[in-house]
């Protein structure tokens, strides 16, 4: 505003400025009101809602994204041993004569639910699983393993959020699917051909030598996969079954299978 007295320049204009050339005085504020109690209680617990509506943002964040991050992490630590160690004994013969199966036994690929190899570990339980791995189940049924050559069940479980949630993507496998375990020395290629959407978290006879709710009613080589659904519960289990159809032995490159290519 260019102000109406020649030479004093340009001045903003204040609230003050204005009261000095009004004779009206200014008129006060009118009194807040204090809020009633039902207001007041209102506001309160409308206060407590946001601050738990906050914490349990932290806490989903928490358990779907950074226990990930972290499983993640140790498991690609100990996956690193395992083929640190099978470098060692294949290269000059003067390793160990075997790798201690603690750090794991083999890895896991399944094309189907995800692109990434899963360690396999001794063991169903919580400290086992967190580390974001699959483990092999030695109770309440034991597993059999491929590589003892028996016939019998290779039963696994995995989480499927939190924690690596390795077994996320397993409603994405198929019947026809193939399953790949891969060792030191073999690759145990197997394809899926039977799956139970739900179960009883209680159903063990889905890890028997013979599965028979999966069809089977002889003895054989299969594999099972396990883990909780739906999706962020633990209601149930969701169950894939797969029979092995052949191995091959590793070569120096360890050059996959043609389903893994």
């Amino acid at each position: 505003m260019r102000s109406s007295v020649k030479g004093r320049g340009n001045v903003a204009a204040t609230a003050d400025d204005t009261a000095e050339h009004t004779d009206t005085p200014a008129s006060s504020p009118p009194a807040r009101r204090r809020p009633g109690p039902v207001a007041m209680v209102v506001g309160f617990f409308g206060e407590l809602l946001i601050t738990a509506g906050l914490v349990l943002g932290l806490f989903v964040a928490y358990s779907l994204w950074w226990t990930n991050v972290v499983a993640d992490r140790a498991a690609d630590k100990q996956a690193d041993k395992v083929r640190d160690s099978w470098s060692r004994e294949s290269g000059d013969g003067k390793g160990p004569a075997s790798f201690d199966s603690r750090n794991g036994i083999g890895f896991l690929h399944v094309p189907a639910m995800s692109g990434d190899e899963i360690l396999v570990e001794k063991g169903t339980s919580m400290k086992v699983l967190n580390d974001g791995v699959a483990g092999y189940y030695t109770d309440p049924v034991k597993a059999t393993l491929p590589t003892s050559g028996k016939e019998g069940n290779f039963s696994l479980a995995a989480h499927r959020d939190g924690h690596g949630a390795k077994f996320h993507g397993i409603h994405k496998i198929k019947e026809g699917d193939p399953i790949v375990f891969e060792t030191k020395d073999t690759w145990y290629v197997y394809k899926t051909y039977a799956i139970l959407p739900e179960t009883s978290k209680y159903n063990v006879d889905v890890l028997g030598k013979i599965p028979k709710e999966s069809g089977k009613k002889k003895a054989g080589h299969y594999i099972t996969l396990t883990t909780c659904t739906p999706v962020y519960t633990s209601t149930y289990r969701y169950i894939v079954w797969g029979e092995l159809v052949r191995t091959e032995k590793v070569d120096d490159d360890r050059t996959p299978p043609k389903e893994l290519r």
